[in-house]
């Protein structure tokens, strides 16, 4: 199970003060502002530029020209430090050192820029397969060679790759003059946009209006700032590569889809490609019987990242171009335009959280069948990810394997628990993918890979030594654009606080330079505001109050929100017994109360009852794992007899405590929630359920209770338990159940 941390963040552990670790950056805005004071200073008419060029045709000449302008570039007005200038402030310390460095391995660096990349695609060094964070084998330096991003390796791409095309063009006083095609690419009107001061403290202020409602297909869609939906026909592909657009309708096709404009994946691509922030939270998982739809969500944010990758290449490629018909006497001036700052602090652009090997496996090999053929004519250490991610087998043989595999392992667990867990169980994993020219590198360094691919326990660890060991760092969380958590819902069961650590943790000032050329980074980066610029799309089956802190409190996206509003039914009719379900309500005023007055309730309310009677099988169903703990230690001072079934409950006493609860050796048996989702068991002789919490997976209801040999379940529940409680006995109820002057509701 993934709940248990290797490395987790204490509670007052201190951080590396972030103050040691870009001092390296301090030159680049200082450069800029002289370079846009000089030009002030100057401030040469049309006439005069063009008398100038016409009069300087020899070397020398242009030396006295030259000469005359550093004269004048003297006189300098004062200007007050802004954020970044007081940030780079604090950073002094660092620039001597690096200064040294640099010197001391400038030659090592030059020669390793001047390779090529097609010697690297073909290399099998040890590089190519680093990952562990801290190995970039790239050098410092300001400058980077052509068809860098980050300090790392970009690929020639054909014509395609830069030509959608004539997009990027300088900018008129800081404004982007970019032609018809860009003007309406939401990736570039997104990265472009300039945060005011007000902006920037209303996003501080983390609170949200949604202020409009869209009803689509089976959903209602509600969403912060302009309503962008009703306009879905004109915004829908703006910006997507023709290249993506053409290969993504040919796959759709060939799978039998008839309308691709009508389909699921074309809906929710429109809204990932808005880059607004994302909570679906009403999303049927594939192991639940909604494999079309959960398939049909994954094609549309896997596209969307695919496009952002490509977009970002196609951007610097087309400024290193540029760059290159550059003489090196005006390139630092042409560099101060804000057109080709392109890029952040490190390469990789999308991180991608999923909870286990199989689901990543599953997202892995459907990225590689989403990007088009001429960007994967090789897929590098194809076969180790095979093996390390999935069931062992080739691809050749998988398919015949696995129905093997599943006809061999039938046993009475549900379905869902077969089809989630029936692969690779694995939730301690990380991997880099990189596109180059032609292929798609598996297992890359995390610096030079454009998305990563982990489970919150394999990337928390990377944290947490990254706290402990000075040699260590995540700076490649330094520049994430967009972060995707797929299947939240089953992350929930292991550890979510994995989950808030991992994004406080994004968007921070590099340790290192890791060759980034700083001359090129996005201003807004400088500035500290890369979390206004993050998209984070957050896919469950379900929501609950821990994934609505994070989009609320950690998801601060200029763009705004967009969010499910969902109504449900319940699954009532799912329990086949007749059974009286009696929901007995307690009060509390506030959600911080919320725990304390539920045990008060059952210790007061309900345990007397179950301690006077003579009956048996006693089966209290707790969805917390702390609410358990507070229980258990509670019947041990009452001397109760009862039994444990948790998660973290070894298997010799797991088969001890069934028997002993069905033999009625035991009264009580305590039985959480997670031990239901890893292990599914089938408990016999429940005579008298009771509910101490409400489970969060709304399946898990009707299961447990059809166990029951009884007649009479009680469920305990409060006014903060609504979101559980509409998804069991629909939502219509659930408003009813907790606004009522009654406090006891009865189901038969």
């Amino acid at each position: 199970m993934g709940g248990n941390q290797r490395f987790g963040r204490k509670r007052g552990m201190k951080r590396r003060p972030e103050q040691n670790s870009s001092k390296k950056y301090q030159n680049v805005k200082k450069n800029r502002r002289n370079s846009r004071e000089q030009k002030l200073n100057r401030s040469p008419s049309p006439d005069d530029s063009a008398e100038e060029n016409s009069e300087i045709d020899s070397e020398e000449e242009m030396e006295a020209q030259k000469k005359k302008e550093e004269e004048e570039e003297e006189v300098v007005n004062y200007k007050e430090p802004t954020m970044y200038d007081s940030l780079l402030e604090s950073l002094r310390t660092k620039q001597e050192e690096y200064n040294s460095e640099s010197e001391e391995s400038g030659d090592d660096v030059e020669q390793a820029h001047g390779a090529s990349d097609d010697d690297d695609e073909g290399s099998d060094s040890e590089s190519s397969r680093l990952s562990e964070p801290g190995a970039s084998q790239h050098g410092g330096g300001l400058g980077n060679p052509v068809g860098r991003i980050g300090g790392t390796d970009t690929d020639d791409d054909d014509s395609e790759a830069s030509g959608s095309d004539g997009e990027q063009e300088l900018r008129v006083n800081g404004q982007p003059t970019r032609g018809a095609c860009a003007s309406t690419s939401s990736f570039h009107s997104h990265l472009d946009h300039k945060l005011s001061k007000e902006k920037v403290d209303e996003l501080e202020k983390k609170k949200w209006t949604y202020k409009w409602v869209v009803a689509m297909s089976n959903y209602k869609w509600r969403g912060t700032g302009k309503c962008f939906l009703k306009e879905l026909d004109s915004f829908l592909f703006n910006g997507l590569k023709p290249t993506l657009h053409k290969h993504w309708l040919s796959i759709y096709e060939k799978s039998g889809g008839a309308d691709f404009d009508s389909s699921k994946q074309r809906l929710f691509f429109s809204i990932c490609n808005s880059y607004r922030d994302i909570l679906h939270h009403n999303k049927k998982p594939f192991y639940l019987k909604g494999l079309e739809e959960d398939s049909s969500t994954m094609d549309a944010y896997v596209m969307h990242s695919l496009n952002h990758i490509f977009r970002t290449r196609d951007l610097v490629k087309k400024n290193e171009a540029k760059l290159a018909k550059i003489q090196d006497n005006v390139k630092a001036d042409i560099l101060s335009n804000e057109a080709f700052l392109d890029r952040g602090f490190t390469r990789p652009k999308v991180l991608i959280l999923l909870p286990l090997a199989s689901v990543a496996f599953r997202l892995v090999k459907r990225l590689i069948d989403l990007t088009p053929p001429k960007y994967k004519s090789n897929v590098e250490e194809h076969e180790r990810f095979y093996r390390e991610f999935g069931a062992g087998v080739s691809e050749e043989k998988e398919d015949e394997d696995a129905a093997e595999i599943s006809e061999s392992k039938r046993s009475s667990k549900p379905s869902d628990f077969e089809t989630l867990f029936g692969g690779n169980n694995n939730d301690h994993f990380m991997i880099g993918i990189k596109f180059t020219r032609r292929s798609i590198r598996l297992y890359g360094d995390f610096y030079s890979s454009d998305m990563i691919v982990a489970s919150p326990l394999g990337l928390i660890t990377k944290i947490g030594e990254a706290e402990l060991y000075k040699d260590k760092n995540v700076d490649y969380l330094s520049s994430i654009e967009v972060l995707i958590v797929d299947h939240a819902d089953v992350i929930l069961m292991q550890n979510w606080s994995h989950v808030n650590t991992i994004v406080e943790q994004l968007n921070r000032i590099p340790s290192q330079q890791h060759g980034t050329d700083i001359m090129r980074i996005r201003q807004w980066y400088l500035d500290g505001q890369a979390p206004f610029y993050r998209q984070s799309i957050i896919l469950s089956s379900h929501i609950n109050p821990d994934i609505n802190g994070l989009f609320n409190h950690h998801c601060l996206n200029h763009e705004g929100k967009v969010k499910l509003a969902s109504e449900y039914k319940g699954v009532l009719p799912k329990v086949v017994l007749q059974i009286r379900q009696i929901y007995e309500r307690f009060d509390v005023n506030t959600a911080e109360d919320a725990d304390d007055a539920r045990f008060d309730y059952f210790t007061k309310k309900v345990f007397p009852k179950i301690k006077d009677s003579t009956q048996g099988g006693i089966m209290l169903f707790i969805s917390s794992y702390f609410e358990f703990i507070r229980v258990r230690n509670f019947l041990k001072s009452q001397e109760a007899s009862f039994c444990l079934l948790g998660e973290y409950t070894e298997q010799s006493d797991i088969s001890r405590a069934r028997g002993w609860f069905f033999d009625g050796k035991k009264k009580i048996m305590l039985y959480t929630e997670r031990a239901h989702f890893y292990h599914r068991y089938k408990i016999r002789g429940i005579q008298n359920l009771i509910i101490y919490s409400l489970p969060e997976r709304k399946e898990f209801y009707p299961e447990v209770v059809n166990l029951l040999q009884g007649s009479a379940c009680t469920v305990l529940f409060s006014r903060f338990d609504q979101l559980r409680l509409e998804r069991i006995v629909g939502t219509a109820a659930s408003k009813r159940m907790v606004t009522s002057d009654k406090g006891v509701f009865v189901f038969c």
